[in-house]
């Protein structure tokens, strides 16, 4: 059966291009994945979201400057970050504040930029354009946050806390454990993703997407919001797709950890419908137009 196998992917070249590219992303990102779970399994059994919340200024100004900067210093993924955020939200933490680390604390942690620049070696510009653009995503959502948000739109109480009495140990296993499963689910889908277009999308759309700036940047916003991917695996992804111009690529990476499906419904389970209706079609816009700018300058 094994032969057979090997037999008809060597025998199809295109089948054989979509198996190097998935493997290739595939082992390259799980690494990463791992230590990022790891590391936001043991946030999220040893620092509470009461001891950030004073760590955080109390005027809204300077406490989302720190939450956007904190996101670097304590390292999550995007999963891990909603509900974390959503506990600051609720517990004396300026709303605008917590909003804002729930869109750094994935995008721009060591694990996430490492990663980036081993998935684009010899181009340093690219980890520097991912950090500055989702800083200023998180920043600007947090000041209009702050600016014309209203406390109303969150609707849903604050869930009790799934490691009230459990010992820490039992509280990092669990969280490590639900992270890697859900995203290393989400790395395979995007694996695929990567490899299928490699093979199935003909070369004259990549070329029309390479001359038309804003259809590549569209087209890789919402390839970002659908694939939903976790922070520490899509570097690898955009990295393989090389085909696309890097400022499209930029988009992805910046729009992925700020906003997608999976974020989307987070934030609708945990905040209301009412905020997530409003906060994730803004977080998008948001995030491309940074990423886009960013990209022209840096790129």
């Amino acid at each position: 059966m094994g032969t057979w196998m090997r037999d008809g992917v060597a025998d199809n070249p295109r089948l054989a291009t979509a198996g190097t590219v998935f493997a290739g992303v595939f082992l390259q990102a799980v690494p990463f994945l791992v230590l990022g779970v790891i590391i936001s399994g043991l946030i999220a059994a040893f620092v509470s979201p009461e001891l950030l919340a004073r760590m955080l200024p109390r005027r809204a100004p300077a406490a989302v400057l720190v939450a956007g900067v904190a996101g670097a210093a304590l390292p999550g993924c995007e999963c891990g970050s909603v509900p974390v955020a959503r506990r600051l939200f609720g517990g004396g933490t300026t709303g605008a504040a917590a909003l804002t680390f729930m869109l750094s604390a994935p995008a721009i942690n060591p694990v996430v930029l490492v990663a980036t620049a081993v998935a684009f070696p010899g181009q340093p510009e690219m980890v520097a354009a991912r950090c500055v653009a989702s800083l200023a995503t998180a920043v600007v959502m947090g000041a209009l946050w702050s600016r014309w948000g209203r406390p109303g739109w969150v609707t849903r109480t604050l869930p009790r806390a799934d490691g009230d009495g459990q010992p820490r140990w039992t509280v990092f296993t669990e969280a490590a454990r639900h992270d890697f499963l859900q995203a290393g689910s989400y790395l395979v889908i995007g694996a695929a993703a990567a490899a299928t277009l490699r093979v199935m999308v003909p070369p004259w759309m990549f070329e029309h997407v390479a001359g038309h700036l804003l259809i590549g940047v569209i087209t890789m916003a919402l390839l970002a919001f659908v694939l939903a991917l976790c922070s520490e695996a899509d570097a690898f992804v955009a990295a393989s797709l090389t085909m696309v111009p890097l400022i499209p690529r930029l988009v992805f990476l910046v729009v992925g950890p700020a906003v997608d499906v999976k974020l989307v419904a987070m934030q609708a389970g945990l905040f209301g419908r009412s905020f997530a209706l409003r906060f994730a079609p803004v977080t998008l816009v948001v995030a491309t137009v940074l990423a886009t700018a960013v990209g022209l300058v840096l790129l």
